[in-house]
């Protein structure tokens, strides 16, 4: 799949960093560092612009290493990019760690995986099909 690009950072394009990776990292194009406290959170900037096919959305996903090594994860995981939208990327970071973390342009910060969806067409009825769920919430099929 062709995506185009517009790279108005200081850095390279995302690159697969595998040939079996599903994401690319996502670098802060920031101008001075960003000290981010405990459980603050901040929207911070790549410089890229994209536009995806009909039909694609981009996921804006945390980084495994920074969540488990400092407690930074992306508030609204995963963050949707839809396919009309064409303003810079954006990462919306919190600090979940009690101390304050210092986020440097050029920090990889998120990682951006592209998933493929379909959209509804929805058709309004007064009941649901019966199944052995049924209404069970959270929890209800067991441990």
């Amino acid at each position: 799949m062709k995506v185009k690009i517009i790279n108005r950072s200081d850095f390279e394009l995302p690159k697969y960093e595998t040939s079996q990776s599903a994401g690319v990292d996502l670098k802060a194009n920031i101008k001075e560092p960003i000290h981010l406290e405990s459980l603050e959170r901040c929207l911070v900037k790549t410089g890229l612009f994209i536009e995806l096919p009909f039909g694609v959305e981009a996921q804006v996903r945390p980084r495994s290493g920074l969540a488990l090594k400092k407690g930074i994860t992306v508030l609204n995981s995963p963050g949707t990019i839809d396919a009309d939208y064409r303003g810079e990327i954006g990462v919306i970071l919190v600090n979940l760690s009690k101390e304050t973390f210092t986020i440097n342009s050029g920090d990889r910060i998120a990682q951006l995986v592209l998933a493929q969806h379909e959209q509804a067409e929805w058709q309004e009825e007064d009941t649901l099909t019966e199944t052995q769920r049924g209404e069970g919430g959270f929890g209800s099929t067991g441990q």
